[in-house]
């Protein structure tokens, strides 16, 4: 090597490259211009000779090897740098490389510190692998953020997994790496090569990725998620103008991989693609009546049996289905057809999977490092550390990701309590308290606040939703009034008390009654979702129909009445695939439903038929959701009458009246007397128990007229025959004025 060139050469930055620890490459790769020449410096491990190209006039420059190990250098005259490339030959043959290291940053100022302040909502624009062109050449930009990294590199089969050849810029001081890759294709695998400051080397999945290899391949895919044109317009104009408490509301809660599976030898690797459930999905919903489905999580996680729950790629629909674009056309057709998409989203917690979030950058960057604030000790997972900026940035842009890119309706945040308690599922000596010496965490509520806030500027009618299981106050409240700023919380009270109570013999459940009407006491306390969930049917616990106790039809008639009864009372509705037709086995994400039950004329086809029906008269009455979350929606007519089993309601809105009646034992009462807080005309519109809903018939075929007979504490009462397990409702009319 000649002296001047010898000279210009930064030996422990080479070194740094050589070993794949250096944090700038920019500094000692690319063109540096000098006086009156430009210096061009390349690293190509085991290539035997580099040349320089000067685009447009194709003039050559042989590149000087200046280290063994692949670096090579070249002085060209010239007062600025040129438009070149790399001709590069190796044992295999000559390939042409693109210039890497001459590009200035691509994330500015202003989004490192929006970044660093948890703001930056949009980050996902900027973060991960983001095809984009820059001065007129497309490439993918990388970007990742590992502040305790000695250095990173992105790494795939486009450069042989070697980390020394596409090695990252340290953005100043704000721990994120950048690099743009030019020439690169969509569908290009990678990972990120971190070397740690105690030596070790890691690879891991992008944080930001937005596609993901298949398990258990674990790399991430470069794509591009721009391409997909929609066309639901209309479902969003009118998503935003709707006020979604006052509709009415029946969601289908359905695990994508279970839904349905093609026939295939192992079915545990079968999977239909997502448009493909899509299209039956919508078919299915339309014929039943619901109004949106709720996805278990399709975000990207390695184990089939954590049913997504254990996310390694937030940013990335699971490839088990197909493509981005595939799940985009999913929910764009669900939506062309009326019906709305909810994603399960798990903000609570993540798997320490080796090429996940867990130590990412070889230190607790995205969980604690106190295990007694990191780790779920019963769950096996780690927890966010909510106060970090960065990582609360990175969970409020996530679910922003996929409100804007796939047009989701809404969001059903899991594990809600475990955020809110530091001591959640956990003993004594194993939770850190918080500064004020409480079990709340303070960091995870301003998240949710912040969050919920954040969604609810948007204004375009999505909607979030809260799975908390204790009795924490205002999950729904106002944040300006201390609350947490949700629209919706399940109602896992009413969910564990019902089927605590429905699962009780019928003659023992007059000790039970306070069970049915509990639910009412703290109803309007938050506005809630009634949930017949996954977890019921699940670990042992038995399907719904399991739960039934007596013979088959006393089975089929106690889901009937359990449906009704769900149907009727305050607050919008869930219930999990299978159960709607009464499917015997417990769910496992395994196998398909078992669809061959529904069998012509079978009780299984009855029932889902009765619930078809029940949704459809659900959404024709106004009574049943308009006034949900207000009292004046619902009055008790008979909530004492233990030894009958039997509850009576009114379901109220403005210009209908619905008198609701549900009979808990298999007695049925052909005079059975209920008092009526207004004299006037009930008239019979619904009853579980008709022939054909699979019913034995106990019906009230003609309107039955109050009379002046004192019962239940009103002046006046009907007579009317109580069907056996089941549920009837009247429609009340004023009685006639008397003509003079």
């Amino acid at each position: 090597m000649n002296v001047k060139l010898y000279d210009q050469m930064d030996w422990p930055g080479i070194e740094g490259l050589i070993y794949a620890e250096h944090d700038n490459p920019h500094e000692v790769l690319g063109a540096k211009v000098l006086k009156n020449e430009v210096l061009i410096r390349g690293f190509f491990p085991d290539a035997k000779a580099a040349t320089v190209v000067i685009e447009g006039k194709r003039k050559e420059y042989p590149m000087e090897l200046a280290d063994e190990a692949g670096y090579f250098a070249v002085l060209i005259p010239g007062k600025k740098i040129p438009s070149y490339h790399y001709e590069v030959e190796y044992e295999t043959g000559t390939v042409e490389v693109l210039e890497i290291y001459n590009t200035e940053p691509v994330l500015t100022k202003e989004d490192l510190t929006r970044f660093e302040h948890g703001i930056h909502y949009e980050i996902y624009e900027k973060m991960g692998a983001n095809p984009m062109t820059i001065n007129g050449v497309e490439g993918v930009l990388f970007a990742v953020w590992a502040p305790n990294a000695v250095s990173v590199s992105v790494v795939g089969d486009f450069n042989l997994w070697d980390g020394r050849r596409d090695l990252m810029r340290r953005l100043g001081d704000s721990g994120v790496f950048e690099l743009f890759v030019p020439a690169l294709k969509e569908g290009e695998i990678y990972k990120y090569e971190i070397h740690n400051k105690g030596g070790s080397i890691v690879l891991k999945s992008d944080p930001y990725g937005h596609y993901a290899e298949r398990r258990p391949h674990t790399a991430s895919i470069v794509w591009n998620n721009e391409k997909y044109s929609w066309a639901d317009e209309k479902w969003l104009a009118e998503r935003k103008k709707k006020k979604h408490k006052k509709e009415p509301m029946l969601i289908y809660e359905v695990h994508l991989g279970s839904f349905k599976k093609p026939e295939a030898e192992d079915q545990r690797e079968a999977f239909y693609n997502y448009r493909e459930l899509g299209t039956m999905l919508i078919d299915y919903c339309k014929k039943m009546g619901y109004t949106h489905v709720e996805l278990m999580p399709v975000m990207e996680h390695p184990f089939d049996g954590s049913w997504g729950y254990q996310v390694t790629g937030y940013f990335a629909p699971t490839s088990r289905y197909g493509t981005p674009e595939d799940f985009m056309a999913m929910v764009d057709t669900l939506h062309q057809n009326g019906i709305g998409v909810i994603l399960d989203w798990v903000p609570a917690h993540f798997p320490k999977d080796q090429h996940g979030l867990a130590k990412f950058d070889g230190t607790c960057l995205y969980e604690h490092y106190d295990k007694r604030q990191g780790e779920h000790p019963h769950w096996g997972t780690l927890i966010y550390n909510y106060g970090r900026p960065q990582v609360s940035n990175f969970l409020i842009a996530n679910a922003l990701y996929w409100l804007e890119k796939f047009h989701i309706d809404g969001l059903r945040l899991d594990a809600v309590a475990s955020m809110l308690y530091l001591d959640y599922g956990k003993n004594d000596g194993e939770w850190v308290a918080n500064m004020y010496g409480g079990n709340e965490n303070l960091e995870a509520m301003e998240l949710l606040r912040h969050l919920n806030s954040v969604v609810h500027k948007r204004k375009d009618g999505t909607i979030m939703i809260a799975e908390e299981s204790t009795a924490w106050p205002k999950i729904t409240g106002d944040i300006e009034d201390g609350g947490l700023g949700f629209d919706y919380k399940w109602n896992m009270g009413w969910m564990n008390d019902y089927l605590e109570y429905i699962r009780t013999d019928p003659l023992f459940r007059k000790g039970r009654h306070g069970m049915l009407t509990f639910s009412m006491i703290y109803n309007y306390s938050e506005d809630f979702i009634l949930v017949l969930s996954h977890d019921e049917v699940v670990h042992l616990k038995g399907s719904m129909y399991e739960k039934m106790p007596g013979e088959e039809a006393d089975k089929f008639a106690s889901l009937r009445l359990s449906y009704g009864y769900m149907a009727a009372h305050p607050g919008k509705k869930l219930i999990f695939m299978g159960q709607e037709f009464g499917q015997k086995r417990e769910w496992s994400e395994e196998r398909s439903l078992d669809w061959d039950l529904m069998t012509e004329g079978s009780d299984h086809e009855k029932l889902a038929n009765y619930v078809s029906y029940l949704n459809e008269f659900y959404k024709k009455h106004p009574a049943l959701y308009r006034d949900d979350y207000e009292p004046k929606g619902f009055d008790w007519v008979s909530e004492l009458d233990a030894d009958h089993s039997v509850i009576a309601f009114l379901r109220k809105c403005r210009g209908e009246t619905l008198l609701v009646v549900c009979n808990f034992t298999p007695v049925a009462y052909d005079k059975f007397v209920l008092g009526v807080p207004t004299a006037g005309k009930y008239k019979e519109i619904f009853n579980s128990n008709a022939k054909e809903f699979g019913g034995d018939g106990v019906v009230n075929p003609r309107v039955k007229a109050s009379k002046a007979v004192t019962k239940d504490g009103f002046k006046h009462s009907i007579e009317f025959c109580l069907p056996p397990l089941g549920i009837t409702i009247f429609q009340y009319s004023k009685p006639e004025k008397k003509k003079k």
